[in-house]
């Protein structure tokens, strides 16, 4: 007595290519509750040990701000490139561009060693990239040549 041929799977879709680059961010982090955390301890020391005014220390602590907003929003941000093309996203931005339509991607260098990222479309239109959703400019540009697409850098750009 033989045993029934178990029922065939349907065939499946090939698999999507793996992206060139997936990076993705989280507001909330353990790097940004741990420097807070440095900080205000730091003006809580001042407070206490050198007994400095609480309003300077106050005005001091205005500056932590955005990074409590960034703690508690938890904005995601991130960017993908893939065969379809480069998408990115900062908070409620969303945004996606095929590959066809860059021509290049220019980094510039700002004075205060940061990179600002534009994308060089066939019109010689720019997009600008929000900052949050940039990953290391090394890794950037080795996923952006890996993608086929050319990468200008132009180091220290006033403007």
């Amino acid at each position: 007595m033989s045993r029934p041929l178990p029922p065939e799977d349907p065939p499946e879709d090939p698999p999507e290519d793996p992206p060139v680059l997936a990076y993705r961010l989280r507001g909330r982090n353990s790097r940004t509750a741990g420097v807070l955390a440095a900080i205000w301890s730091a003006l809580a020391a001042l407070i206490v040990a050198v007994d400095a005014s609480v309003w300077i220390v106050a005005g001091i602590a205005l500056f932590t701000l955005p990074a409590v907003w960034d703690l508690v929003a938890d904005r995601p941000s991130g960017m993908r490139i893939d065969a379809n093309g480069l998408e990115w996203h900062s908070g409620r931005q969303r945004q996606t561009l095929p590959l066809v339509r860059i021509k290049a991607v220019r980094l510039d260098r700002r004075l205060d060693l940061s990179f600002r990222v534009s994308l060089v479309l066939h019109d010689n239109s720019r997009i600008r990239l929000p900052q949050e959703c940039l990953p290391s400019m090394d890794r950037l540009e080795t996923a952006l040549q890996q993608a086929g697409i050319q990468v200008e850098r132009h180091p220290f750009s006033l403007l």
